[in-house]
């Protein structure tokens, strides 16, 4: 399978991987068939792009996720019903908040070898659902990785999972803006952190350093950040996993004002961020959880061969095994074959294909970029 932009979707494409709104009801199933009518009704609900089948480029089988399809769903409904509930003055389930935590954990702690592959499809609407979903995985991923006990891996998931809770005292108009804010639209929103940070505090079954991750997690390792322009060990260390967690699924959602990142596109703009905006501890940690070339990914050899990711290796995530499709003159092989770059020393990933450059080489009209050596960058 192999993500595409709702712009590039063609009548007769097939959905691979089915589309869910935040109540867990499908809204467009795997197998589905792509017409004129179903394409300009992705657009309506503010779906950007979709996983698509290709039989050129085909993967092997579903690929595994560190968390389930039904806890993933059973998440997202869960903190849209406390978003809800504070918007109608209600409070909020702080036993379900532990329970879909524990849930999280128990998924994460039983698939401890796989690596983030996918990021999800989500609406415009209801993307700080599943954000708040994908922040306290990735969260709990690094975490782990750190070597974190139990308790310590509850109070987090927990701080992790509500960290946006104060978005509920921000205007969704001013969330959603598509231009660029202005000063004082900046300043309302940086005010979700304190909001926050004063709405889980009330709750006594809520540890107060969960509240704290509300509070801290916009704060900078070199104290640029909002709201108290902490730095380096003044953040809990919570909050600043969070931070990476949070800016990186950040990038990989498509947005009213910008399509998503790629996943290498999301690694360059965090390293660059290491040590400025997050600490470079943290940023490692969570990037070990993470396939760097994603299964499915349409990649090209520095000898200028291209084929697709079929599996990746979780000690050498930039070495991943390829099936070789497309020799280095861009001709079909009649038999592709598979290489496992982790055995090879002189060939190595250059880049992965856009989405238009994968069209043009199906179309016969692709013109390769000079391959370059990654290391570069």
């Amino acid at each position: 399978m192999r993500r595409v932009a709702v712009g590039l979707l063609k009548p007769g494409m097939v959905v691979a991987r089915s589309i869910f709104d935040s109540e867990g009801k499908c809204l467009l199933g795997a197998g589905v068939t792509l017409t004129e009518y179903y394409i300009q009704r992705l657009k309506d609900l503010g779906i950007a792009s979709v996983y698509i089948k290709d039989e050129l480029f085909d993967s092997l089988g579903e690929i595994k996720e560190p968390i389930s399809g039904k806890t993933r769903i059973e998440t997202i409904k869960e903190v849209k019903r406390n978003f809800q509930a504070l918007e109608a003055n209600r409070r909020i389930n702080t036993r379900h908040v532990k329970k879909v935590v524990d849930a999280i954990l128990d998924d994460l702690m039983s698939n401890r070898e796989v690596l983030i592959n996918l990021s999800d499809i989500r609406t415009y609407d209801d993307y700080t659902f599943s954000h708040s979903c994908n922040v306290c995985v990735l969260s709990l991923l690094t975490a782990i990785t750190l070597g974190y006990s139990e308790p310590k891996l509850k109070e987090l998931g927990i701080g992790a999972l509500l960290h946006d809770i104060g978005k509920v005292q921000v205007s969704k108009e001013l969330l959603n803006k598509r231009g660029e804010l202005s000063p004082d639209e900046y300043a309302e929103i940086q005010k979700h952190a304190a909001y926050g940070f004063e709405i889980l505090r009330a709750y006594d079954d809520i540890p107060l350093l969960s509240a704290h991750i509300a509070f801290q997690h916009h704060e900078c390792w070199d104290g640029k950040g909002y709201p108290r322009g902490l730095n380096r060990e003044q953040i809990h260390e919570y909050a600043r996993i969070v931070a990476v967690a949070d800016v990186y699924d950040a990038l990989l959602a498509d947005r009213p004002y910008r399509d998503a990142y790629s996943i290498n596109q999301a690694l360059a703009i965090l390293n660059h961020m290491s040590g400025i905006h997050f600490e470079p501890r943290i940023l490692a940690a969570l990037v070990s959880n993470v396939a760097v070339y994603p299964i499915g990914s349409v990649v090209m050899f520095n000898t200028g061969e291209i084929g697709v990711v079929m599996d990746v290796n979780r000690n050498n995530p930039t070495r991943p095994v390829v099936r070789v499709v497309f020799d280095r003159r861009l001709s079909r092989l009649k038999i592709p074959h598979e290489v496992d770059l982790s055995n090879l020393t002189t060939v190595y990933i250059s880049r992965v294909l856009t989405e238009q450059e994968i069209m043009d080489l199906k179309n016969g009209t692709f013109v390769p970029r000079h391959p370059h050596n990654p290391s570069h960058e």
